[in-house]
């Protein structure tokens, strides 16, 4: 029997059960390497479809019968550390098991001949390629599950075989992880503050990241969905999974998921971009896994380095900032191309919210105070009790959270966190040289012709650092271009003094009116 199709959130795709992006479509450049014999590596943060498209391509290389081609795991060979023979032994385990699954008899590997400890691998393959009839393509995933000396062990007898090819070793190879190979020197014991550019495979001829979905690509994976089901989603549903996933595919699965089999739309009602947004909240409240992975790695030295001056908007200059930044585009948190940005609308509320996630527990007022009679948010009573609770909490607060360099914003991010959720919006922009957070609150109401309309409030945030002058003009005039942007002739700047002279908390923070170049009303609140 025939399964229903799916949106696929855990392991590999299935093309007989999943919907997917074709394979060759997200690596099409992976067959003229393999066709010229080529060493490569592709990289990518997890859950982006690495293993999906590399098995895949291994089945369609077997199947054409020009190669045999065999992609398996070498994460099998994680507990064994530094084991350097432990861990050849546990690969070659996951190459021969895959070789009886997915291959013809007369292209599997022989009984791996006797070698010394440190040539294992190297001698297993150079044995298996001397007796196959085809060429072997071997799919190397999950590589850099392999630490240390197993790792620099496995890499330098690829090198070492690499002359012999095709005849007594391997024709092409692909290494797959997390990490481009130049940080393979890490995971090998090399110094995580130096990189370089030396590593242990230095016969790749390239590394390719495989991208995250166009919108194009978002679009023929919803329409898929509506062809074998008969539920369509919206243009405006489609454009908004892309707008807040940027096109992260587990994401993009994630939200149709939730929406489809979670939230239990209606077959027959097409799906709406609201159904996006729901999707959306209810994936960030119930940290899935994937998310919650992400958040973990926020309190590395690493991710630190890079993520705190994203929050602040400051721009960092030193030796070890560029490798941070490739180690962090490599999990994924941030843009793989320039400028410097959260890679997605996503992952930023996420990190705002695991950041000053125990500041929102502490807020104790109820939301519904804040609302008025048609719904929508009172947002000088907001800045009001925000002042309060900065008076009395803030520098408790700055003192307790791991980024203290932006712990104003986080702060303000929280109180206003927890009074618009539960039927509102925030929506964050923040970047390295922005020097400042832009935040746009949107909150539904019902218009007096008792139609659905939204509230729009936008706000800024900024720092008045040491030995700087007063950033209030600078604030006004970047607020105003915020404001033209969104089509508003009002809005709130916030502007937090963390000067070692400025006034205490308690006398600092205060209310004045201000008035743009344009003539925009202005609420400043300085804290």
């Amino acid at each position: 029997m025939r399964r229903a199709m799916r949106f696929n959130t855990a392991g590999p795709n299935n093309p007989e059960r999943h919907y997917m992006v074709p394979a060759t479509e997200r690596l099409p450049e992976a067959r003229r390497y393999v066709d010229n014999g080529d060493y490569f590596v592709v990289h990518a943060p997890r859950q982006t479809g690495k293993s999906t498209t590399l098995q895949l391509l291994a089945r369609d290389l077997t199947r054409e019968g020009r190669f045999a081609a065999l992609h398996f795991s070498c994460e099998t060979g994680e507990p064994s550390g530094d084991d350097f023979e432990s861990a050849q032994r546990a690969v070659l385990f996951s190459i021969r098991h895959g070789a009886e699954m997915r291959l013809p008899e007369a292209l599997r590997p022989p009984p791996w001949p006797l070698a010394t400890r440190e040539n294992l691998l190297q001698a297993g393959l150079s044995a298996w390629a001397a007796v196959c009839p085809l060429p072997l393509v071997l799919v190397f995933d999950e590589i850099d599950a392999l630490r240390g000396e197993s790792l620099r062990s496995v890499l330098r007898q690829l090198r070492a075989g690499f002359p012999d090819r095709p005849t007594r070793f391997p024709w092409s190879v692909v290494l797959c992880g997390l990490r481009d190979v130049r940080d393979y020197k890490v995971a090998g014991g090399g110094d995580p503050t130096r990189l370089g550019t030396s590593s242990p495979f230095n016969i790749k001829v390239v590394s390719s990241r495989l991208a995250d979905f166009s919108q194009s690509e978002v679009d023929a994976l919803y329409s898929q969905h509506s062809r074998a089901s008969g539920q369509a989603f919206t243009s405006e549903a489609t454009a908004r999974a892309y707008e807040l996933t940027a096109g992260q595919p587990w994401l993009v699965n994630a939200l149709a998921r939730e929406v489809v089999e979670e939230m239990q739309v209606a077959p027959s009602a097409p799906i709406t971009k609201d159904h996006i947004e729901q999707a959306k909240e209810r994936l960030i409240l119930a940290r899935v896994t994937h998310l919650d992975s992400l958040a973990s790695r926020l309190n590395e030295p690493r991710v630190h380095r890079v993520i705190g001056p994203l929050l602040e908007g400051a721009v960092r200059i030193d030796e070890a900032y560029d490798d941070d930044l490739a180690y962090v585009r490599d999990l994924g948190l941030v843009a793989p191309d320039k400028p410097v940005r959260v890679a997605n609308s996503i992952y930023r509320e996420v990190i705002a919210r695991v950041l000053s996630g125990g500041v929102e527990e502490m807020i104790t007022a109820s939301p519904r105070s804040f609302l008025l009679a048609d719904g929508r948010l009172d947002m000088d009573r907001l800045l009001d009790e925000l002042a309060q609770f900065w008076r009395e909490h803030g520098e408790v607060l700055e003192a307790g959270l791991s980024y203290r360099e932006v712990a104003p914003q986080l702060v303000l991010m929280a109180f206003l966190q927890r009074i618009v959720n539960g039927g509102g919006q925030v929506e964050r922009e923040y970047g390295v040289g922005r020097g400042r957070i832009d935040l746009l609150v949107r909150m539904p109401f019902t218009a007096e012709d008792g139609r659905r309309a939204w509230q729009r409030e936008a706000m800024e945030l900024k720092v008045w650092p040491a030995r700087k002058k007063d950033p209030l003009q600078r604030g006004l005039l970047q607020l105003e271009g915020y404001l033209d942007r969104l089509g508003l002739e009002h809005g709130y700047l916030v502007v937090f003094d963390r000067r070692p002279d400025a006034a205490p908390i308690e006398e600092r923070t205060a209310f004045e009116q201000a008035t743009t170049p344009k003539g925009y009303q202005v609420r400043v609140l300085r804290g």
